[in-house]
């Protein structure tokens, strides 16, 4: 710990000793942004010494700030123009046309094959898509078993990628995850074994699950409560389930999944930018958006995420136009925008009912 500050220490939480010592440090330092501890996994809650103590006493609370981090956006990586902010959106400013880095179908389904790994963007063709696969074999052989001390098996594990590779944008319970990994003799794990393997994915980050959206409306629909399945990047689902660009371009309802969720991975980023996060909206009478994105404040913005053009993009308005037609604005702040994101588009534009319509190549915080 002695040296040049600030000083950053990865994987902290295989020697998670590290926590209390850093914060008996601050609390006898000025100033802030003395370390950065950063990690693929969330230390165990229950790993003790052999002496029984636990090797974390200290929450961290003011002294320590957590940041969850996710593989880069297409701004980051630079394949995005960002012509449109969503800051600027939510601050109320004038929408303005923007260009987008314009790409064909078959060049996204590459972006979304190949993720938003910082190795990854860096290389090209095959390789950079290999990454993925690689990502993959070390979760189910090693990862999720190293996480917490507990021996999981690999083949279990891999059938429960791919199941949440199928079921990715819905809001599948526990059961259906288990019925869908039952192999040809119908035998498969009892629900609690699921749960616990879906935690561990969790701890390691691996899934990142949307929650729902609680809005205020006027309508009496029943808001369904259970969380929309994702992963943190949609190259796990695509390489869980052995896929490549060819592949989603030649089955284009798979591919407007695995593309809806590359969108919402990107709006995560840009929200927490934001100090914001991203839901899920979906009631009873079947109304769904895709993301909403909210901030502290209470502001909201409601996101429909379409692979094509035309008929899709008025097909996205008409839910966004029902969907804030509902909220009751006189218990919570109106939407400051509503806008469908697009796969391809050479520039963002604004329709005449005031929805915007933009590339997900435009896009920044």
């Amino acid at each position: 710990m002695k040296g040049e500050q600030p000083r950053l220490i990865d994987e902290w939480q295989d020697a998670p000793k590290f926590w209390d010592a850093i914060r008996y440090d601050v609390d006898h330092s000025s100033g802030w942004g003395h370390y950065i501890l950063t990690g693929s996994a969330v230390p165990p809650d229950d790993k003790k010494e052999r002496s029984g103590k636990k090797d974390i006493v200290h929450s961290g609370t003011g002294r320590i700030v957590r940041v969850r981090m996710l593989p880069m956006s297409l701004w980051e990586s630079g394949e995005s123009s960002g012509t449109v902010s969503l800051g600027s959106l939510f601050n109320g400013e004038k929408f303005k046309a923007g260009e987008a880095i314009a790409r064909s179908l078959k060049d996204m389904a590459y972006l979304v094959c190949r993720g938003g790994w910082p190795q990854a963007v860096s290389q090209d063709g095959e390789t950079a898509l290999e990454r993925a696969f690689e990502y993959v074999d070390a979760v189910v052989n090693s990862d999720i078993s190293r996480v917490d001390g507990v021996s999981r098996d690999p083949r279990r594990a891999r059938l429960l990628l791919k199941s949440y590779a199928r079921l990715q944008g819905t809001q599948s319970t526990i059961v259906n995850i288990r019925k869908d990994m039952a192999t040809g003799d119908g035998n498969g794990p009892d629900d609690d074994t699921v749960s616990s393997y879906i935690n561990s994915l969790r701890k390691i980050f691996v899934v990142e699950d949307a929650e729902a959206w609680c809005p205020a409306l006027r309508s009496r629909a029943a808001i369904r409560m259970s969380p929309t399945r994702y992963f943190s990047d949609p190259s796990i689902a695509a390489a869980a389930l052995g896929l490549g660009p060819e592949d989603l371009m030649n089955d284009i309802r798979t591919y407007g999944m695995f593309f809806e969720a590359m969108v919402v991975r990107d709006l995560r980023v840009y929200a927490a930018a934001l100090n914001g996060d991203v839901s899920h909206y979906l009631d009873r009478n079947g109304l769904e958006c895709d993301a909403v994105v909210h901030l502290r404040n209470g502001t909201s913005g409601l996101v429909e995420v379409k692979l094509g053009g035309g008929a899709l993009i008025k097909e996205g308005a008409r839910t966004l136009n029902e969907l804030s037609g509902i909220i009751d604005t006189s218990r919570q702040k109106e939407v400051a925008f509503k806008m469908v994101v697009t796969a391809t588009g050479d520039f963002a534009y604004q329709r005449q009912d005031g929805i915007i319509v933009c590339p997900v190549g435009a896009l920044r915080p």
